[in-house]
């Protein structure tokens, strides 16, 4: 039997730092932790937390079972306060104590700030090199702690005494600067000495002041780069000395000639680090009401990979592969170059005709330049640019070896909490796609792409993406800081901006848009889902109230959302490359079908947070939607306006359509577009997240699964089978001859239509919840046929839970495991029952049902049986009829329900006369009168 094992894990908010915790943005954190076994019985019954503080330590018992987010529980903390925290829990017995974990706070007041931003004089202006700053300080005593507090105007680096004060990155990382700028706290206890000591802040243009958008401005947040620092040292006689920005200080200019996140950063190496710092700086005004503590984890550099291959392009260029399409930049190791040789490096996603496929980029140059000092060995990397790449065009060293070059990852630094496996390679390598396009968009903010002149927070594509996102990494604190963000972005009528932070700013980018403006209420009922985090919904509350009440006075009295600046089903397939709106999903029933669901999202957040008025004011609301919802758009043969997947997914899967019969029917017409489709992909942005959920919670799935295993285009594993290491933008960003999709608008790291894996977590694998922050964990597998095996696993609040299927030989094995404070169900397949379980390991073994071969009664049938139909394809292809299985999909719909067998003497007197394919075809499917007569007619026309 499994003993009681103290708590670990402890975490105060969402933080994951690695150590103490420094500059908590709460003065009450809250506290969450794990425990590693158990004995099976074992229930939590009380939590006993210890706090020390200073010389005073106190403890409280609660008694409770609750064990993730619990509330601080001794009175806040005051601004730079550490206090040490221990825990243990009561089963039966008491546990051991944790182990200590120390939380620190930071400034939390505008007056704590002795410092004040200041800004160089006569340097650093917009078109000029990167200035640096420097203020001293003297110590006169052994140093027992330094804390540095710091932000910028712009972005920066900071030295102590010449060694870099953390491992971050483009710190303070981009928030709706207006309204909240971020500051960060270091511990420099070991970079301080007695006597004196140099503090140095380099500063970059950044999102501040860099040209920023596609409409090609630049400074939008202000034209003058300026840092904020306070470096605070107790030494051992108690005393407290302090360095703090202001006109004291000395400013330089450095060998960063150019720095800008879209074009890239050139570097003079010759630049002479003695360099006096000549230059006054300034005091500026600025407003510190606005700087807030970190929510998240920073950007650090998180991986290094080396080159592949160091080869030449069919123009004489040498050409870098890094075998993966990341987020970060190139370092070079130069030997042997000659003062003032001048080293290029461009940057690019995909290669075309054997060269740099720059136009993705539009207008980003994505170049950085270096000018060699000469000396030997000298590393060549930027600190004030990032740029979106596989492939980089070295110019300047002809003698490189991939030895010599490596691409340095950056992101922001978040834990990874989610894994899936499956016999399937390419499916697999899906996986690994959504996971290194979340890895280099979640750059402090929620981007779409990170390569191009763009680079933006679309709410769109993380409301629908939030799901995946939540189970891959520990994203919680990363969206908790976005959504103060976009809160702080909404207007005085509830509008929110199609981009958080919003640097568009236009009337179009800020009129309500549907499922961009829904990340409103669905990204914050999502973290709430997997985290069990209230104060979430308690915090944004206000926010997500305010976008429905903006959308009922858009839909008006009948409550139908008719027109205005809608981005529909965004990258349907089938919409026109210059025109990615115009989608086969109806835009106002999109629209309406997500006023319906944040109407009742709201309702459900009011409800958990305990506000029973406005409960029930947006449960009527909701209810008042869907029935005018079904009046508007539903007929009572279950048809949906438009008559698309998508608008039959959101009447499904949100509830929009409630009798059973019309729904039934809603769920056929639905299978019989995918199977119309050819098993291809029909969605866009909206669609893509839940149409295999609308067909596996209408029993559907094999259907689903054909639609998820399809390998032509348009498909999810499609990019695969084209060497693609990210999710694409479009669905053909690649075309089948290997050119770049000629849209204008085209990424290879975009990872909205990477959040299906959501659903292939929790149905294909089948580890979900049913309750917030995974305290029940419902495990629901249903095997796609084209699988030997499938697992996921995620690390929940309370700890690890894995699901593992395989078959073999007829046997179906099914192994889960639940972390400690978890129950789970488990709902196995083939109608063998629910089962209830508690933590530990469990397993199954079931004799698989045995596929019973039946001759197909319809055409459907013949459709539904994938190696069937691989026959019929193959003979009309060989016979040179129809050459097309989409096109003989298509054709054949109009006729699914009729008997099997009349494809067969239809094709014989119409399409096949040859002997050969008449014998084929009555293997297959067997004489009958006219089918393909009716098929004659649609091809003729």
């Amino acid at each position: 039997m499994a003993e009681l094992t103290p708590p670990a894990a402890l975490r105060f908010e969402h933080r994951t730092d690695r150590g103490p915790v420094l500059g908590i943005a709460s003065p009450s954190p809250r506290l969450s932790w794990t425990i590693a076994t158990a004995p099976d019985e074992y229930v939590q019954t009380a939590y006993e937390i210890e706090v020390a503080r200073g010389l005073t330590t106190e403890r409280w018992v609660v008694e409770s079972a609750e064990q993730i987010l619990v509330p601080w529980p001794d009175l806040p903390l005051h601004s730079r306060e550490a206090a040490t925290v221990r825990v243990r829990v009561r089963g039966p017995e008491w546990s051991d104590w944790s182990e200590p974990a120390t939380v620190e706070a930071g400034l939390f007041d505008a007056d704590d700030w002795d410092a004040r931003f200041i800004s160089p004089v006569g340097i650093g202006a917009l078109r000029q090199a990167a200035p640096e700053l420097r203020g001293t300080l003297h110590v006169d005593s052994r140093v027992v702690k330094a804390r540095l507090y710091a932000t910028a105007h712009g972005i920066y680096t900071a030295t102590i005494n010449g060694a870099p004060v953390d491992d971050t990155v483009l710190a303070p990382g981009w928030t709706a600067y207006e309204h909240r700028l971020r500051t960060r706290v270091y511990d420099v206890t070991g970079l301080v000495k007695a006597g004196d000591n140099t503090l140095d802040i380099t500063l970059g243009n950044g999102w501040w002041r860099g040209r920023f958008g596609f409409l090609g401005k630049r400074a939008l947040y202000g034209d003058r780069l300026a840092a904020l620092a306070q470096l605070e040292v107790t030494t051992g006689d108690g005393a407290v000395h302090v360095l703090g920005t202001d006109g004291r200080w000395r400013a330089r200019a450095t060998g960063i000639l150019i720095d800008d996140i879209y074009d890239g950063q050139t570097t003079d190496l010759r630049f002479e680090p003695d360099a006096p710092f000549a230059h006054a700086v300034e005091p500026i005004d600025a407003d510190l009401a606005t700087l807030v503590g970190e929510d998240g984890p920073p950007m650090r550099v998180t991986e290094v990979i080396p080159a592949v291959s160091v080869t030449r392009s069919p123009t004489g260029r040498v050409l870098v592969d890094f075998g993966q399409n990341v987020v970060g930049w190139v370092r070079i190791k130069a030997c042997g170059a000659q003062p003032g040789d001048e080293v290029v490096v461009r940057h690019a996603e995909v290669l075309e005709h054997g060269e740099l496929a720059v136009e993705a980029l539009r207008s980003a140059k994505a170049t950085d330049t270096y000018f060699l000092s000469g000396s030997d060995a000298e590393s060549l990397e930027p600190s004030l640019t990032f740029h979106g790449f596989r492939y980089a065009e070295v110019a300047g060293l002809e003698d490189l070896r991939a030895k010599d070059i490596e691409a340095v990852v950056i992101g922001s630094d978040l834990e990874r909490t989610g894994w899936f496996t499956s016999s399937h390679a390419l499916l697999d390598r899906f996986h690994e796609n959504v996971v290194w396009g979340m890895r280099g968009n979640f750059l402090d903010v929620p981007t779409d792409c990170p390569q191009r002149d763009e680079r933006l927070g679309w709410t769109g594509d993380i409301q629908i993406f939030a799901p995946t996102a939540t189970f891959l990494f520990d994203s919680a604190g990363f969206l908790t800081s976005w959504l103060a963000d976009l809160a702080a972005e909404q207007d005085a009528q509830g509008r929110v901006p199609h981009v958080v932070p919003d640097i568009l700013r236009t009337d179009l980018t800020s009129a309500p848009a549907a499922a961009w403006g829904d990340a409103a209420t669905i990204v914050p009922w999502t973290v709430w889902e997997r985290t069990g985090d209230r104060v979430i919904l308690e915090r944004q509350l206000p926010s997500m109230r305010a976008w429905v009440d903006c959308v009922r006075a858009e839909a008006g009295a009948d409550l139908i959302w008719r027109g205005g600046a809608q981005y529909g089903d965004w990258l349907d397939p089938t919409a026109p490359h210059d025109d990615a709106s115009l989608a086969r999903a109806d835009p106002d029933v999109v629209a309406t079908a997500h006023f319906a669901r944040s109407a009742q999202i709201v309702a459900s957040a009011a409800d958990v947070v305990g506000d029973d008025d406005i409960a029930a004011e947006y449960s009527d609301l909701a209810a008042r939607i869907r029935e005018a919802f079904r009046r508007e758009f539903v007929t009572a043969s279950g048809r949906v306006l438009s008559d698309a997947q998508t608008v039959y997914a959101l009447a499904l899967n949100w509830g929009l359509i409630d009798d059973p019969t019309t729904r039934e029917r809603a769920a056929d017409r639905l299978a019989d577009l995918v199977r119309a489709s050819g098993h291809r992909i029909a969605t866009g942005f909206v669609g893509t997240p839940i149409v295999c959920d609308a067909l596996t919670d209408a029993g559907r799935h094999d259907v689903a699964h054909r639609l998820l295993l399809q390998t032509q285009a348009p498909s999810w594993l499609y990019p695969v089978t084209m060497g693609a290491t990210t999710i694409w933008e479009r669905w053909d960003s690649l075309l089948p001859d290997g050119t770049v999709n000629p849209s204008g608008m085209t990424s290879f790291n975009h990872y909205a239509l990477g959040s299906v894996i959501d659903w292939l977590h929790r149905r294909v694998a089948g580890l979900g919840s049913t309750s917030p922050g995974f305290r029940t964990v419902a495990v629901r597998p249903i095997p796609p046929r084209a699988l030997t095996r499938a697992a996921a696993s995620h690390r929940t609040p309370y700890g690890m839970a894995s699901v593992a299927w395989s078959r073999e030989a007829g046997e179906w094995a099914l192994e889960v495991e639940l972390p400690v404070g978890t129950t789970g169900v488990v709902e196995l397949p083939w109608g063998g029952g629910s089962v209830q379980i508690g933590h530990g390991r469990h397993e199954w073994r079931l004799t698989e049902p045995g596929f019973t071969e039946v001759a197909p009664q319809t055409v459907r049938d013949v459709v539904d049986d994938e190696a069937l139909w691989s026959q019929l394809v193959s003979v009309s292809a060989a016979e040179g009829v129809i050459d097309s299985d989409v096109r003989m999909a298509r054709l054949l719909a109009p006729f699914f329900d009729r008997p099997a067998t009349e494809i067969g003497d239809a094709v014989w007197t119409r399409f096949w006369p040859s002997d050969s394919a008449k014998r084929a075809l009555a293997d297959l499917v067997g004489p009958a009168p006219d089918l393909l007569r009716n098929i004659t007619g649609a091809i003729a026309q």
